[in-house]
């Protein structure tokens, strides 16, 4: 697992390309001052999207609902531990009164939906 990369991967890449081609940018990555460190973060507008991968969060997709077949119990404890993780940065975050978008992995897979979500999350609100 030492070789599994935590930032700059290659989803993160695809979905940083994604926002600045819709035309909002000024965010920072990584914070790590902010709850579970998001993806991308804009700290004036309080929003924040985490993007998730399917399998090491237990999204509901195929590819994150196979379980492996050897060490079966480690993984299964390992991913329940990430997405509790998940749901008590997001009410951290929600407490504080910031926006939180998740993109599953698998949605990078049809950009115009994802650019359609984005789109609807990002665009300031009066």
């Amino acid at each position: 697992m030492r070789r599994i990369k935590s930032k700059d991967t290659s989803p993160e890449i695809a979905l940083r390309l994604l926002v600045r081609e819709l035309g909002f940018s000024g965010y920072r990555l990584h914070r790590k001052d902010l709850p579970g460190k998001p993806d991308l973060a804009w700290i004036g507008r309080k929003q924040a999207i985490f993007l998730h991968g399917c399998f090491w969060h237990g999204h509901d997709c195929p590819r994150g609902a196979r379980i492996p077949k050897t060490n079966t119990r480690y993984w299964q404890t390992k991913i329940e531990k990430n997405r509790r993780r998940d749901i008590q940065h997001t009410a951290q975050f929600t407490e504080q009164r910031w926006r939180v978008l998740t993109v599953w992995e698998c949605e990078l897979k049809n950009k115009i939906a994802l650019a359609a979500r984005l789109k609807a999350f990002l665009t300031p609100t009066s």
